[in-house]
């Protein structure tokens, strides 16, 4: 038994559910297909149930790709704000936390709700547990096999996202159908995760876990200046996930505990302002307190008794080590903790303007399997967004 729709979407994520929904309004009939119990799941989660759904200050530059300009079209054709009054028109509100993160002021469920209503105004179907057994060309179509038959259809969409978070069903089907069809994948790795260490390292981490302090972090060329949180296993935080996308296994990670600012300043003040305390004391007016007895146990203050009897030399020889902290991690918690996939499809065979294959007419890749990797803080959610926008209005 065979079905004909015009779009077949696999993957009931975030870009596969708008795409179907926008596909709609256009006129064509979109099947959506996943394997999965539930659609939108990493939607339902993100943001702490509250969906941190885009970012005001989305730019190209916030994404990170083998073709930097490649993300420029479909970024520059679907806004944030266009986004947002979407949400309005559903009578949904929002507000923004920090570095332009909107979330919406009700639960991430009304934002699914929303995307499946979409589909459903549209004359679109959602079926999900639906494995899926093929993907072929037939004829000037093409033809998409699963355990309860074939559906033909003019276009094929895949948005079954990357490896990250394994446990709620990601694969690398994407990245295999694309092989298939002459498409090369770089190297899908785990980014926007905590890293790991071992050792001294791991154990003085552990011991003082749950503390967080602003820093400046430093890796691959990237600087972010936000919190890092000291873990059971090692960091994360917002500072340490942002560095962490950029980051090659084996290479050192370089924290700033000033977070930019003038650390021999600060020293120099606290010496003026408390000079019979010792530089530990002092510094627990500013950081927090197991943060500065962990500096202390592994030398990496020196142990003045009174700041009085410190020299300046001495507290700007401090502040530079202390805005030079060189880690190296072990790795890091790889996809079971990862918020994204760095990596991906590559964009050389993709049509930057409607996201379809240069290989296979009819064949469409959008979303988070492509190699268009944002920043955290809703930046991902609106390159799904906009990369199903411009393959719905191709």
């Amino acid at each position: 038994m065979s079905e004909t729709f015009d779009d077949v979407v696999i993957g009931a994520g975030a870009a596969g559910l708008f795409h179907a929904g926008l596909a709609g309004k256009t006129g064509r009939r979109a099947l959506v297909l996943d394997h999965a119990k539930k659609p939108a799941e990493k939607v339902r989660i993100s943001g702490g149930g509250r969906c941190n759904f885009t970012n005001i200050h989305t730019a190209p530059d916030r994404f990170i790709s083998a073709n930097k300009h490649f993300a420029k079209s479909a970024l520059a054709r679907y806004t944030p704000a266009e986004f947002c009054d979407l949400m309005t028109r559903h009578g949904l509100t929002w507000h923004e936390k920090t570095l332009g993160q909107l979330f919406c002021d009700q639960k991430s469920g009304a934002i699914i709700e929303m995307l499946i209503a979409k589909v459903h105004n549209g004359a679109g179907e959602i079926r999900m547990n639906t494995r899926i057994e093929d993907v072929s060309q037939d004829g000037g179509g093409w033809r998409v096999t699963t355990p309860s038959g074939a559906v033909n259809c003019e276009r094929v969409i895949v948005a079954t996202g990357g490896l990250s978070i394994p446990k709620m069903g990601a694969t690398g089907f994407a990245y295999d159908l694309a092989r298939r069809f002459g498409h090369v994948v770089e190297t899908p790795a785990a980014a926007l995760v905590p890293f790991i260490f071992e050792g001294e390292a791991k154990d003085r981490f552990a011991a003082i876990s749950g503390v967080a302090c602003p820093v400046r972090a430093e890796a691959g060329g990237a600087v972010f200046d936000e919190a890092m949180l000291f873990t059971h296993r090692g960091l994360s935080g917002p500072a340490v996930l942002q560095v962490s996308s950029y980051w090659s296994e084996g290479a050192p990670v370089s924290v700033d505990l000033f977070a930019g600012g003038d650390g021999a300043g600060l020293l120099k003040r606290l010496k003026a302002g408390h000079p019979m305390k010792s530089l530990a004391s002092a510094l627990e007016t500013v950081w927090p307190r197991r943060l500065v007895e962990m500096l202390s146990e592994t030398g990496r203050l020196p142990g003045v008794q009174r700041l009085a009897d410190a020299s300046n030399a001495l507290l700007e020889e401090t502040a530079a080590a202390l805005s030079r902290w060189v880690l190296t991690p072990a790795g890091t918690e790889g996809w079971r903790t990862a918020e994204v996939t760095r990596g991906g499809i590559n964009t050389d065979a993709l049509s930057s303007r409607t996201m379809e294959s240069r290989h296979a007419p009819g064949l469409y890749f959008i979303g988070e399997c492509v190699d268009v990797t944002g920043w955290l803080g809703g930046y991902n959610f609106q390159w799904a967004w906009a990369s199903a926008h411009a393959s719905a209005t191709a």
